[in-house]
């Protein structure tokens, strides 16, 4: 009896203590993008590439001192990570981020805090579109162009490869992700082929300004911030 009891404790520690990351519930349906993203690709990044990321990430952390650390945890100390988890991890974050910013809603504004902010670094949201755009274009191969707000305060534009991203700590520009834009080929090949320029045109259109701008009002109170320095 007591070592029946013995089991069961030791699986209920486990079961509360052991973290397994899960693919985040899209807030839209797979066809309410079409206008810029087609439903079947939507379909098979979120629940085929997103969710292979997911299940990765579980496995290469499996039994592993990290499998407990928060995600942005991980990413912040990724060059002692393995391949694996870098990978992985830096995949899981990205798209998570990147179905948050999506909307069918039209016309989503900036708040005025964020707008502020964006006319002091770019002078418009014009021209910051036009930046990271120009920033996604050039980004050779797989990869993605982000907005940034850095450690002092900027928001920044830059562009990582595969599923790197700033928030990782051996990576040229580092700040708290905004926006992210996946330019990996499964992200737009069904609908736009090798027309990278055109899907960049078409992701304006479903870029939810209104979630931008909290992550934004978010960010700049953040502990975040200062672990990035």
């Amino acid at each position: 009896m007591k070592k029946t009891v013995f089991i069961l404790n030791v699986l209920f520690s486990l079961s509360i203590t052991a973290q397994d990351f899960k693919l985040p519930i899209l807030k839209y349906d797979y066809d309410a993008l079409s206008s810029s993203i087609d439903s079947v690709t939507m379909r098979i990044h979120y629940s085929k590439h997103h969710q292979g990321y997911v299940n990765n990430l579980n496995k290469a952390l499996e039994n592993s001192k990290d499998e407990n650390l928060s995600l942005e945890d991980i990413l912040l100390n990724i060059s002692s990570k393995p391949t694996a988890v870098r990978n992985n991890a830096g995949g899981h974050f990205n798209h998570t981020l990147f179905w948050e910013i999506l909307t069918p809603k039209t016309n989503t504004l900036l708040s005025p805090t964020f707008e502020k902010a964006v006319n002091e670094n770019f002078e418009s949201i014009e021209e910051l579109k036009l930046q990271l755009n120009k920033a996604a274009a050039s980004q050779f191969g797989s990869g993605w162009a982000w907005l940034v707000l850095t450690p002092n305060g900027k928001l920044v534009i830059t562009s990582s490869p595969n599923q790197d991203n700033p928030l990782m700590n051996d990576v040229p520009v580092r700040g708290i992700p905004l926006i992210g834009i996946d330019v990996w080929e499964h992200a737009y090949y069904l609908k736009y082929q090798n027309k990278r320029g055109d899907y960049l045109g078409a992701i304006w259109n479903i870029i939810n300004w209104e979630e931008v701008s909290l992550k934004y009002e978010n960010a700049i109170k953040s502990e975040l911030l200062q672990k990035l320095k």
